[in-house]
């Protein structure tokens, strides 16, 4: 194709939606006051907007995403302004969900992508599965109402419990809770980890449970 057919392809689109994916790896988002997004997941931007990490009046991160291999962390930023931005993760699809405002979702920390203000957020750690994720395996918890984005390696299934999963292939749930359990017949694989030697085990009836075909071992 010239170069006329590439740029008319390959252009942004407009939309009356706040969030919206401009294929299926790249999210735009139109700021008009503040969005919360993974910190370096921004590739582009236009308009005036600033980038910021999310801090606490004590002057801590919140927010904060643990990265269980290194012991480090991603802050989630703050993104204000107005402008339209443009988020990406690593080459991973982007799911686009609107929360009700009796709606939430709570969803693994490494695949947050972006969300709004308007939703809260509460980040915390499931310990006992430590012995597969150094630290443990952190969540944010979304509630509406507002416009959220995850990311997923490939295209997703969703599940209805009774269900259980491998920790390191869930990305999401909502109307259920997860409990931990270990397979014992796995526990004495030596020199590796093997993620069906912990799963996660979602009861009851209602609500869902979002996997992806890839392990995430972060």
């Amino acid at each position: 194709m010239n170069l006329d057919q590439f740029t008319a392809e390959n252009a942004p689109t407009d939309s009356a939606e706040p969030f919206q994916r401009e294929n299926s790896y790249t999210l735009d988002v139109e700021v008009a006051g503040t969005v919360m997004a993974k910190a370096g997941s921004m590739v582009a931007y236009t308009g005036d907007v600033s980038f910021t990490g999310k801090a606490s009046a004590e002057g801590g991160i919140t927010g904060f995403l643990k990265q269980s291999a290194t012991g480090e962390g991603t802050p989630i930023m703050a993104v204000e302004g107005d402008g339209h931005v443009y988020f990406a993760d690593n080459g991973k699809k982007v799911q686009v969900v609107e929360l009700g405002a009796d709606e939430s979702i709570t969803v693994n920390g490494e695949d947050v992508l972006a969300f709004e203000e308007s939703l809260t957020y509460e980040i915390s750690t499931i310990d006992s599965l430590a012995g597969a994720f150094a630290g443990g395996f952190s969540n944010v918890y979304l509630e509406g109402p507002g416009y959220a984005a995850l990311t997923t390696h490939g295209d997703p299934i969703v599940l209805e419990p009774p269900v259980a999963t491998d920790p390191s292939a869930t990305v999401a749930w909502s109307g259920t809770s997860p409990d931990v359990e270990v397979n014992r017949s796995l526990s004495d694989m030596v020199g590796q980890e093997s993620g069906e030697r912990y799963q996660m085990r979602f009861d009851g009836a209602g609500g869902f449970v979002v996997v992806q075909p890839h392990e995430e071992h972060v």
